[in-house]
C-alpha cells in the first residue's frame, strides 16, 4: 500500500442494511472505521448526524473514503472541495450489496488499486473508467511504494499524448511497468525516467524518483522566524543548504531561499497541511534530505504538529524509520514583544482566534480563562475576511476583564519589508487597526509603558507579581491593582 493510503479508511453508511457490506469492506481491507447516520444504524463505530460535513471533514482529513450510497450524493456534498486533483485522497462510491465498486476521486493517491481491492472481496468488477490505465494496465500517476512522481502535474498531457499515439522511451530501471502495456519506442518523443537524483524534469517527461538502498531519509521540520534572514538559526540555515527537497506554503518556501538549481522545492496553497506532510515523508523515506518550512516557529500553529500526526497515524515503517528534528525559530508573538521591550516578561499564554479548526466557543472559553488568570496574552490570526466579528467580539470580552488603560501591541510583518509595531491601549484599540498578519498582545494589569527618547514607546511586564520585591526603586502605579483576582 502506497504512503497515501496508509490513513486508516472510513467507510460510511446510510442505512442498517449497508451495514454487512460495511463489515465486509473492512475485513478485505484490514483496516477502517464505520461511521453510522443517526439514528438509523445503530452498531456503527462513530455515529454521524450530517453527512454532508461528515465527508467534508473525512476528505480534508486525507482520510480514504468509501460510501455505501449513490455516486451522486458523495459529488454534490463535496464539489465546494474539488479545486487541487493533487490533493484529494481516494474517494468510492460503492452499492448497497457490494454488486458495484465506482472510484469517484484520488487517481493520483490510489483510488483504483482500492477499487480493485474492494471489488475483489465482492467477486465484481471495479467500474475503473481511466482511460490510460484502461487502455495501457497501468497507472502512470500512482507508482508503487518507495517511488515517487516528481511532476504529477504534467502527467495528464502526457497521458493524453500517449493516448494520441506517441511513443515513450524508458531510462532507468521501472520493475512496475514490465507488464504495462505502454507503446515503448527507443526512438519515442516521450520519456519515462527513474532516478535516485532529484532535477527538474524535461518537457515530454515523467520523472520518477526511485528508493535509494541502505541510506536512511531524513526530514527537518524548521522555522524561519518572522522573515528578516538575521533572525533565521544557524542550524536551521544549515539544514536548508543540505536539503535536497524543500517544502512548504508557496510564501515561506520563497522567504527560505534563494535555492541551488539541484535543490527541488515543492510550494503547496496554505490549506493543505496534511498532504504536505504525507508527502515530506514519502520522500524522506526513499532516502532523501528533506525540510519543510514555517515561519516564526514550527511548533506553534505551524507545521510540526501535522507532520507529527501524519506519523502518528501511519503504519509504514518506511515513515519511522526517517530520521526526523525539528529545529525551532523566532516567533511573531516573540519577535513583536523584542521590538517593542518585554510585554510578555512575565507569565504569558498564545491564542489563535481562527476557528477553521477549533471552535468559536472553545475559543472564547480559553481567552476568558486566560484574562481571568490574569496572563499577557497574544493573540495570532486575530481577524479575516471570512471572519470580521470575531476580534470585536473577544475585544469585548477582554474589557470585561481588563482595565481600559491596559496597554496593547501590534506588531505586523515584524522582520519583513512593510514592518510596523504600535502600542495602544484596550479602550481604544479597534478590529479596524488589524488584520490577519498582525499579532496582537494585551497586556496584563501588571503591563507598564513609558517613553523613549527617540518618541517611541517601551511595553513591559515586570518579573515580579502581587507584592513589590524589596529593592525596588519605583514601584509601577499598577503594581498593586487587580481588579478581577
Amino acid at each position: 500500500m502506497s504512503s497515501e493510503e496508509t490513513a486508516r479508511p472510513a467507510i460510511l453508511v446510510l442505512g442498517e442494511l449497508s451495514l454487512e457490506t460495511a463489515k465486509h469492506i473492512r475485513l478485505a481491507l484490514g483496516d477502517g472505521d464505520i461511521y453510522g447516520l443517526d439514528p438509523r444504524v445503530k452498531q456503527a463505530d462513530i455515529p454521524f448526524s450530517d453527512f454532508g460535513g461528515t465527508l467534508r471533514d473525512l476528505y480534508e482529513a486525507g482520510r480514504p473514503i468509501i460510501a455505501i450510497c449513490a455516486a451522486g450524493i458523495i459529488i454534490r456534498a463535496l464539489a465546494s472541495l474539488l479545486e487541487n486533483k493533487r490533493a484529494e485522497p481516494p474517494v468510492l462510491a460503492v452499492a448497497e450489496d457490494g454488486s458495484a465498486v465506482v472510484p469517484l476521486l484520488g487517481g493520483l493517491s490510489g483510488v483504483n488499486d482500492l477499487a480493485r481491492r474492494i471489488a475483489a472481496a465482492f467477486n465484481v468488477a471495479p467500474a475503473i473508467t481511466t482511460t490510460g490505465e484502461l487502455r495501457f494496465g497501468v497507472n502512470l500517476l500512482h507508482p508503487p511504494a518507495g517511488y515517487t512522481l516528481l511532476n504529477p502535474e504534467a502527467g495528464k498531457t502526457f497521458i493524453s499524448d500517449l493516448l494520441a499515439g506517441e511513443k515513450v522511451k524508458l531510462a532507468g530501471n521501472a520493475p512496475w511497468l514490465s507488464q504495462a502495456r505502454l507503446p515503448f519506442d527507443p526512438a519515442g518523443r516521450l520519456t519515462i525516467t527513474v532516478t535516485t537524483e532529484s532535477r527538474e524534469p524535461e518537457a515530454g517527461e515523467l520523472l520518477y524518483l526511485a528508493p535509494v538502498e541502505h541510506k536512511r531519509g531524513r526530514l527537518a521540520v524548521v522555522g524561519l522566524g518572522p522573515g528578516d534572514p538575521k533572525l533565521m538559526a544557524p542550524a536551521v540555515r544549515q539544514e536548508l543548504s543540505q536539503a535536497q527537497d524543500i517544502l512548504g506554503y508557496e510564501t515561506y518556501v520563497r522567504m527560505a531561499g534563494p535555492f541551488r538549481a539541484d535543490q527541488v522545492q515543492h510550494m503547496t496553497d496554505n490549506r493543505e497541511e496534511m498532504q504536505r506532510a504525507r508527502h515530506a515523508f514519502a520522500l524522506a523515506a526513499t532516502g532523501r534530505s528533506v525540510v519543510m518550512v514555517s515561519s516564526g516557529d514550527p511548533g506553534i500553529f505551524a507545521m510540526a504538529a501535522a507532520v507529527l500526526e501524519a506519523l502518528h497515524e501511519s503504519d509504514d515503517p518506511a515513515w519511522h524509520g526517517v530520521e526526523l528534528v525539528v529545529l525551532p525559530g523566532i516567533s511573531a508573538a516573540m519577535a513583536a514583544a523584542a521590538r517593542i521591550g518585554a510585554p510578555l516578561g512575565h507569565d504569558f499564554c498564545i491564542l489563535s482566534l481562527s476557528d477553521n479548526l477549533k471552535p468559536w466557543d472553545t475559543i472564547i472559553q480559553r481567552l476568558d480563562h486566560a484574562a481571568q488568570a490574569d496572563f499577557a496574552i497574544a493573540l495570532y490570526n486575530p481577524i479575516s475576511k471570512a471572519r470580521p466579528w470575531q476580534l470585536g467580539e473577544a475585544l469585548g470580552l477582554l474589557r470585561k476583564r481588563r482595565e481600559p488603560q491596559t496597554p496593547v501591541v501590534l506588531g505586523r510583518d515584524v522582520g519583513r519589508p512593510g514592518e510596523k509595531v504600535s502600542v495602544t491601549t484596550l479602550g481604544a484599540l479597534t478590529p479596524g487597526e488589524v488584520d490577519m498578519r498582525t499579532v496582537v498582545i494585551i497586556g496584563s494589569s501588571t503591563t507598564q509603558r513609558f517613553a523613549r527618547r527617540d518618541g517611541g514607546e517601551w511595553v513591559y511586564t515586570p518579573r515580579w507579581y502581587g507584592t513589590v520585591p524589596a529593592g525596588t526603586a519605583k514601584p509601577p502605579e499598577k503594581a498593586e491593582k487587580h481588579p478581577h483576582k
